[in-house]
């Protein structure tokens, strides 16, 4: 079914992004977890891509993941203009509820990490009327500090003896990202970084409707329920990476007319 040791990929401002519909990302997903590998998953965003450019470590740690999802409608819209397909966007929620509904077919278990208990108890909660099938294999929420050598011990130790085949990661970017890398070969799961659907799912936090979404404007839609936190980081992200889109499209362009002129000679 996978040939290739990793999916395919399409270069987006420097980072190699997952160029597949959603449905073939998760089904990667579910064969890797099947198969109990360890393996890391980044949700990318515009924010991602942004600290991936300016942090040479953490650019690094998304170089070296085994998928790349694009998250962010920027992304998606670039690497369909680019790649001349249609790309799917595959966003946290959507990884979420798309891989606890198809998991149980694979016999595949799920580990929920990170955030705090509360939102953990209230996405149990939903999990076990949405999805009556699914075998949770664990649920542990992390403290704000970082932990002991013996804490990280404990808890890789408890996730593999679960028998995850995969572990959901709620810790915010880069922390979450960072943290999977670093127990890559450690961990006998796929890794997935979801820092911010997790308090989606509980209901702690209102997921935009479906147009708003489709629309691209979903960061908007965050951006009013959360202004305080969220105006600095997009006005620092968005603006670089416009700019080097921009800069990707026309180099691209040129490329294209350097090879046409080459052709027609």
């Amino acid at each position: 079914m996978m040939p290739q040791l990793k999916p395919p990929t399409q270069n987006v401002i420097g980072f190699p992004v997952t160029s597949l519909s959603f449905n073939d990302q998760m089904d990667w997903v579910l064969e890797w977890a099947a198969q109990r590998l360890s393996k890391t998953v980044c949700v990318a965003n515009v924010h991602m891509l942004m600290e991936a450019t300016w942090n040479q470590e953490f650019g690094s740690v998304l170089s070296n993941s085994d998928m790349v999802t694009p998250d962010g409608m920027p992304l998606v819209w670039l690497m369909s203009w680019m790649g001349r397909y249609r790309q799917d966007r595959v966003a946290g929620m959507d990884i979420i509820l798309g891989l606890c509904e198809r998991s149980p077919h694979r016999k595949v278990s799920i580990f929920f990490l990170g955030s705090d208990a509360s939102t953990l108890q209230k996405m149990r909660q939903r999990l076990r009327c949405e999805f009556p099938n699914l075998e949770i294999a664990g649920m542990e929420p992390l403290p704000f500090r970082p932990l002991t050598p013996q804490e990280d011990e404990d808890i890789t130790r408890q996730i593999n003896e679960s028998g995850a085949g995969i572990v959901m990661v709620s810790l915010g970017c880069p922390k979450q990202e960072t943290w999977m890398n670093a127990h890559k070969g450690k961990v006998n799961a796929v890794m997935i970084g979801l820092g911010g659907a997790f308090p989606v799912y509980a209901g702690v936090q209102k997921w935009a409707p479906e147009v708003v979404r489709r629309l691209g404007f979903e960061w908007l839609y965050r951006l009013i329920q959360e202004p305080g936190r969220l105006w600095k980081r997009y006005a620092r992200t968005i603006p670089p990476f416009a700019v080097l889109a921009l800069l990707q499209v026309v180099s691209t362009l040129s490329r294209e007319d350097m090879s046409l002129q080459t052709r027609g000679r």
